[in-house]
């Protein structure tokens, strides 16, 4: 192709086309979409207003380059009559070549700065839009899908196709060289026509009722223009360092390479050719084989999709998993547990799979557990204005509070003057962390998909299904705790406040049909508050002072149980045997019946001997001293009957014998002999003299010699 000023002067037309597009459709888009309060559109109007800087700036050095070809045929055309044949013999006479050549310099980078300065401004203006939707004191209005969808979807799609093949038709221009720089205009439009189709595809899903995508859609459109704006200066930078042939058009930043691989996609087919070529080390693109898979493309792309469809049609429901077929959004059949699921291709019927088995956690509240260290009541931490604050019944109130509660609620306590001070006197004040635990009810998956809506808010880590859960188990909570008295509430009694409230909260929960089955509470944090001055110091005392009084009893109760263990042997049967003796008592106190009271005693005592303990021993050994005792009296009795004889035939005689056997018995172990004075007449002495030899006397058992 000729290069001359009329070439330029197409280039310039339709770089005039462009802009007049940009613009025309950046202002219907911002209009429609500020009018009829339509997010997206003004979203893609915010792309496309910085598009008409770079098509402004095509315009005006497309039509430089024809005054300076314009220029060069007058210089041409001239013949001269100076020493070197022309007119004019310096190069300062082209002016429009300077100013070229100046635009080239300063307008194309300027445009290009400006162009992503706008990008970067209005794609951070959208993200901090979106951030500040869920904040309640920021008055930035609302994310709207608007009315017309179907008019929303058939625009975007026109105006993408349109777009598309506009910038398919610069992108074949921009192959000639006079063209080159339109490849900056196709990128351009080839961004209005994503842009417009990301718009139809968000509004086929807000027909679908899913219009958080769209959402997600808008926030992409976001970061694809400060991607683009990104890529423009890394490319204005690079072509400040990139050398350059003579006479060569320099490229323009915003000519992004990234938007031209989409506006001339058959240049991407070449690419691969030239890949594959240079892998293999010969032209194998022009193989009959790579050929015949080029003609037969569409028809194993085709049967690849039918393919991928097929498989579609069949889900595996593992051990454990619940499933449900969703077709369209709206869930049909039944729920499926443990086999496979035959259902319609995608994207027709598409299938929820459970873990069921899975328990999840709940907090009800702001959790705000700490692991590692002691935590005391009245020790302050983190930010106690989140507080799970609770209200319970006051420990003499307790009754009144729950008729109340019952009778009208606990909003009709709440009023001025008088009601408010009863209100002091009936409730007090605790912090607790409640957390939930639940999984999905095994074959009740459909009820759990048709509680609520799975739809996620920006920034929240819950879904409305979960946030629903947790604000009709909190008001359960609430509810059941203001009918509890501090002191149950603080001190209960085993699992009875735990059990109290899984229930109620389990009731409502099958009263709702949510199809959750309730694990658990627990509840890992409960206090007074440590806002209200000491009392929490005080309620730690009080705490000091039950376990003190617990562990007296405790060491009290360990004591009783070691006596008794010692004493019967069985301290469990202690109670029994210690009732059974004060029967007994009773029974010998008020005088009752004496067969009766043996009965009991003897009863008494086979309980107490049964035990075989120490009390069991006490008893056997009475018994043998008892009868040890009544032995030797009877002893003493038959001797003394034995005598009796004796007395009565010589009384006299009968008394010195006795008189003489206590005195032999009293002196049998005194080695002075004594002899009383009596009758000489009656007394015969035979004495012998002799000393008894101590120890052992050897010379009784030596032979004795005797001399012959």
């Amino acid at each position: 192709m000729r290069t001359d000023h009329h070439a330029y002067q197409q280039a310039t037309r339709v770089a005039s086309y462009g802009l007049l597009g940009q613009a025309a459709l950046g202002i219907g888009l911002l209009l429609w979409g500020w009018l009829g309060e339509v997010t997206v559109l003004t979203t893609i109007a915010a792309w496309m207003f910085p598009g008409i800087i770079a098509w402004l700036a095509l315009v005006i050095v497309f039509h430089q380059h024809r005054l300076e070809r314009l220029e060069a045929l007058e210089f041409d055309d001239t013949a001269g009559i100076g020493e070197d044949g022309r007119i004019f013999s310096t190069e300062d006479a082209r002016i429009a070549a300077k100013r070229l050549k100046w635009m080239h310099a300063w307008l194309m980078p300027t445009a290009s700065v400006l162009y992503s300065l706008l990008l970067v401004a209005f794609g951070w203006y959208t993200l901090r839009w979106f951030g500040k939707l869920d904040d309640v004191n920021a008055d930035v209005g609302k994310f709207n899908v608007g009315d017309a969808l179907g008019w929303q979807l058939a625009t975007a799609m026109g105006f993408a196709v349109l777009a598309f093949i506009f910038s398919r038709w610069i992108a074949g221009m921009a192959l000639h060289a006079a063209w080159a720089n339109l490849r900056g205009g196709a990128g351009i439009m080839v961004g209005n026509a994503l842009m417009l189709l990301a718009a139809a595809v968000g509004a086929v899903l807000a027909m679908l009722d899913k219009p958080t995508f769209l959402e997600g859609i808008c926030q992409g459109m976001a970061i694809f223009m400060i991607a683009v704006a990104v890529e423009t200066v890394f490319g204005l930078i690079l072509n400040i360092y990139r050398p350059r042939r003579a006479n060569e058009v320099p490229r323009p930043a915003f000519d992004s390479r990234v938007l031209s691989l989409f506006a001339a996609p058959d240049s991407i087919v070449r690419s691969i050719n030239e890949a594959v070529n240079y892998q293999f080390g010969f032209e194998i693109s022009s193989s009959w084989g790579y050929q015949l898979l080029l003609r037969n493309a569409v028809r194993l792309s085709v049967f690849g999709l039918v393919i991928i469809l097929a498989l579609t049609t069949l889900v595996i429901v593992g051990p454990g998993e619940q499933a449900m077929r969703l077709r369209f959004g709206a869930v049909v059949g039944t729920v499926l547990q443990g086999e496979p699921m035959f259902k319609l291709p995608w994207p027709i019927d598409t299938a929820v799979i459970d873990d069921v088995s899975r328990v999840r956690e709940l907090p009800l509240g702001i959790s705000t557990r700490r692991t590692g260290s002691t935590e005391l009541w009245s020790t302050k931490g983190g930010d106690d204005s989140f507080a799970n604050v609770f209200l319970v019944a006051a420990g003499t109130q307790s009754a009144v509070v729950e008729e109340k509660v019952r009778s009208s609620g606990v909003a009709a306590l709440i009023g001025d003057g008088a009601a408010s001070n009863a209100i002091a006197d009936e409730f007090a004040v605790v912090e607790a962390e409640i957390v939930l635990q639940y999984r999905v009810r095994d074959r009740e998956l459909d009820k759990w998909l048709n509680f609520t809506s799975d739809a996620r808010t920006r920034r929240s880590t819950m879904d409305m299904r979960t946030r629903t859960l947790r604000a009709i188990a909190l008001r359960e909570a609430t509810q059941f705790l203001s009918t509890k008295p501090l002191e149950e509430v603080f001190s209960p009694q085993g699992q009875s406040l735990l059990e109290g409230l899984s229930e109620r909260v389990q009731k409502t929960f099958d009263l709702h049909e949510t199809g959750v089955e309730l694990v658990g509470i627990a509840i890992p944090q409960l206090r007074p508050p440590i806002s209200t001055g000491d009392y929490a110091g005080r309620f730690e005392e009080l705490s000091v002072s039950a376990q003190n009084a617990r562990r007296v009893v405790e060491s009290a109760r360990s004591t009783v149980n070691t006596t008794m263990s010692l004493l019967i042997g069985d301290a469990g049967r202690a109670a029994e045997i210690v009732k059974a003796i004060e029967e007994l008592r009773e029974m010998e106190r008020s005088a009752a019946d004496a067969v009766a009271t043996a009965q009991m005693r003897a009863k008494v005592e086979t309980m107490l001997l049964d035990a075989r303990a120490q009390t069991a021993s006490v008893i056997s050994s009475a018994k043998a001293k008892r009868w040890e005792l009544l032995m030797d009296a009877k002893r003493q009795a038959a001797e003394v009957l034995g005598q009796s004889a004796s007395w009565a035939t010589s009384p006299e005689l009968y008394e010195q014998r006795r008189t003489m056997e206590a005195l032999a018995e009293a002196l049998a172990m005194v080695r002075v002999k004594y002899i009383l004075g009596t009758d000489p007449d009656r007394v015969r002495v035979d004495a012998e003299m002799k000393e008894a030899a101590s120890g052992l006397n050897l010379a009784d058992y030596m032979e004795k010699k005797t001399l012959e």
